[in-house]
């Protein structure tokens, strides 16, 4: 798939995963979640953040289970559950906010 932000060509996989997470924005990321039905927020990007801060530093990005349990550990409980991350992301948080984020897919999803 693609589609054209601010007059460049962005280029997907079937899933929506960037095929060159290189051109990942703040813009893009509102503009794919835009094309889920979500308007990120403060929480949004929180759980972005987390996620491209720790791809950056270990190359990989955490299936559900463990990106509840580092969130929990960051952000406290309250955060750091499936409740809370559900809430924000209704398609599977792992696998939807690491398409917005412009990350991979999280193994194992």
């Amino acid at each position: 798939m693609q589609f054209e932000i601010n007059g460049q060509t962005v280029e997907t996989d079937s899933e929506g995963y960037l095929s060159d997470l290189s051109l990942w924005s703040r813009e893009l990321a509102s503009a794919l979640a835009e094309k889920e039905g979500l308007e990120l927020t403060g929480d949004h990007w929180e759980v972005i953040d987390f996620l491209r801060e720790g791809y950056e530093s270990t190359g990989s990005v955490p299936n559900m289970r463990q990106l509840q349990k580092s969130f929990a550990k960051v952000h406290g409980k309250e955060k750091g559950n499936s409740k809370y991350l559900y809430g924000l992301f209704p398609y599977g948080p792992a696998k939807q906010a690491c398409r917005i984020g412009g990350l991979p897919k999280p193994t194992g999803c």
